[in-house]
Order: C-alpha cells, then sequence, then structure tokens
C-alpha cells in the first residue's frame, strides 16, 4: 500500500509540475518559465500550494513531493530548447526555490498529523 501511495504521489507531483511549468512557458511566451513576473505572483505560489496539498495527502518524507515539483521545470526548460549552458546555474536555483517548496511539504504533512 506505501508503495502505491509514493508512486501516486511521484506521479502527481510529476504531471502537475510539469503541467504548471509547460503552462506558464506558454502563457508568458518565454522558454524557461521564471523569466515571466507572473512566475513569481502565480506560479510559484501554485507550486509552493501543490507542495503543500501533497504534503499533506501523502505525509511520509514529504520533501520528495516538493522536489518532483520545483525540478520539473528543468524537464519542461530542456524540452522547451533551453540550452545547457547555464543548466548548472539553473539547477542551483531551482534548489535554493525547492527550500520553501519542502518548507510548505512538512506544514503539510504536520497539519495533517
Amino acid at each position: 500500500m506505501y508503495r502505491d501511495s509514493s508512486r501516486l504521489a511521484y506521479t502527481i507531483a510529476l504531471v502537475g509540475g510539469i503541467v504548471l511549468w509547460t503552462a506558464t512557458s506558454a502563457l508568458s511566451g518565454r522558454r524557461e518559465p521564471w523569466d515571466w513576473a507572473g512566475y513569481w505572483t502565480i506560479s510559484y505560489p501554485i507550486a509552493l500550494l501543490l507542495a503543500g496539498v501533497l504534503g499533506s495527502l501523502f505525509p511520509q518524507r514529504p520533501w520528495r513531493w516538493a522536489l518532483v515539483v520545483i525540478f520539473s521545470q528543468a524537464i519542461v526548460m530542456l524540452i522547451g530548447g533551453s540550452g545547457l549552458g547555464l543548466l548548472p546555474l539553473g539547477l542551483i536555483l531551482l534548489g535554493v526555490l525547492s527550500l520553501p517548496a519542502i518548507a510548505a511539504a512538512h506544514l503539510g504533512a504536520r497539519l495533517r498529523r
């Protein structure tokens, strides 16, 4: 049962993240979602909310869901044609951006308990 719920959580986090970042890229007309001002006021808060909800629904090690939601942005950027030259810097930025998402997921898990 636990393994099945983990698979479901990973799937929701991955699909949710990819849909969110793809929609952000499409709305902004940019390859990298964070190049749009709406990223910081709309998309990123939605990603934090998604991480928190997943943490609440699947409270075992909730940091995993947050990482998948945030780092799925890298998949969207690579598929969208972003160059690999700034990939290391982008991954560092995604790591920093994942910290509030991890906090949100832990908060969701704590509220569930």
